[in-house]
């Protein structure tokens, strides 16, 4: 089996402090991403770099910020804003093919599924932000799309919500993916494993 790395938002809203979106447990985040990237890019193997950006204008929004049905005059992830950069510790190897996306889902939109079907990729494993939303959904596509899905879970992040602490949250996430989209791993348990695996 062929495995690409799918790094997802790693971006610095959320990795700011002062950022409304701002994941506690992002330093240590960031660096499980970039042991993960790392063995990648020893393997040989393909990594992406995907961020959520929209236009300035919102004109691509959808419904990506109406889910409460009112429409949200101000919104996250603006094109040429701070907080849709890559976190400066994110390790961005030459040779990375990196996507914007403007959806949850890193496959909605973009040509992710037809470069990793050119490269004769069957395996996606998944990092990076949110746990719950973005990470997930991918997660999900990837299965729909019958690709093989190896999620990491403590290589993602999530603010949490009002009710649920980002340990929760992994934790939640981590049993629904275990239970009928792909296999979970802590990064430790993934890289004692071939990447190619």
């Amino acid at each position: 089996m062929k495995s690409a790395l799918l790094v997802i938002d790693a971006q610095k809203v959320y990795t700011a402090k002062e950022s409304d979106l701002f994941c506690k447990d992002s330093t240590r985040t960031i660096e499980r991403i970039n042991s993960l990237i790392d063995a990648f890019r020893k393997a040989n193997r393909p990594v992406f770099l995907i961020r959520h950006v929209h236009k300035r204008d919102g004109s691509d929004l959808g419904r990506m910020f109406d889910f409460t049905g009112e429409v949200e005059e101000d919104f996250n992830f603006k094109e040429g804003d701070v907080q849709v950069e890559y976190d400066s510790r994110l390790s961005r190897p030459r040779g990375a093919i990196e996507l914007t996306k403007n959806r949850y889902s890193a496959f909605a939109g973009t040509t992710l599924e037809s470069i990793l079907r050119q490269q004769n990729i069957d395996r996606v494993v998944i990092c990076g932000f949110m746990t719950n939303f973005c990470c997930e959904s991918s997660a999900r596509y990837a299965h729909d799309a019958d690709f093989h899905v190896d999620f990491v879970i403590d290589a993602t992040g999530t603010p949490g919500t009002e009710n649920f602490s980002e340990a929760m949250l992994r934790k939640t996430v981590a049993d629904s993916i275990r239970g009928g989209i792909g296999r979970v791993f802590s990064t430790k348990q993934f890289l004692r494993q071939s990447v190619s695996d």
